[in-house]
């Protein structure tokens, strides 16, 4: 039986751009199918307990700051610890995602996902912008036109919604999670343990 795999994401989450190619590298490895969820993780704290950036204790975000340094030197990712444009307008890039992901192009939404999380982690790059994200996805190979038109596409912002009340249904409360046999696994920090469940 194919394994699967639901991969919930903020383009907007450092620690999703953390985990993402390390991810794509153990679904690649275990032969997993991917279905990539672009989730409104606002409405998700909304109802999670959890609190944007800006709202949390200072303690916790200097702890924050320290993690990501220290998962910046693990991994050897490239991340700047506080990129010019973030938070970013995510919900451009989040239908153009989506866009593919109902043409039934996932390994382009999936690499378009990416994409977006490193030029706003990596590159200094502003993802909101429409010309900057034309960019991206052109740097993806993929046709600029096409799936930003698609992204327009009547319904396209209820589709988004929908996904975030989906993800809230299965329990999901934080970005990366990755869910398997309705089993969660929150954060970058726990792909071994996605890697395991794959591997049983």
């Amino acid at each position: 039986m194919a394994k699967h795999v639901d991969y919930y994401v903020s383009l907007n989450s450092p620690w999703t751009y953390l985990g993402s190619k390390r991810f794509e590298e153990i679904a690649k490895k275990h032969n997993a199918h991917v279905t990539i969820w672009p989730v409104d993780f606002g409405s998700v704290f909304a109802v999670s307990g959890g609190l944007p950036l800006p709202k949390r204790a200072p303690q916790r975000q200097a702890y924050r700051m320290m993690e990501l340094k220290r998962w910046r030197d693990q991994t050897g990712v490239k991340l700047n610890l506080e990129p010019k444009f973030f938070p970013a307008n995510e919900v451009p890039a989040a239908k153009c995602v989506i866009a593919l992901r109902e043409l039934s192009r996932m390994a382009d939404a999936i690499k378009l996902a990416h994409a977006v999380l490193c030029a706003l982690w990596a590159e200094e790059k502003n993802t909101g912008d429409p010309a900057t994200l034309r960019e991206i996805i052109t740097g993806c190979g993929l046709d600029a036109d096409l799936v930003l038109k698609a992204s327009e596409a009547p319904g396209m912002a209820e589709k988004r919604e929908s996904y975030t009340k989906f993800a809230i249904d299965q329990g999901v409360f934080g970005a990366p999670s990755f869910v398997i046999n309705k089993e969660i696994f929150w954060g970058q920090d726990r792909l071994d343990f996605v890697d395991r469940k794959l591997a049983g």
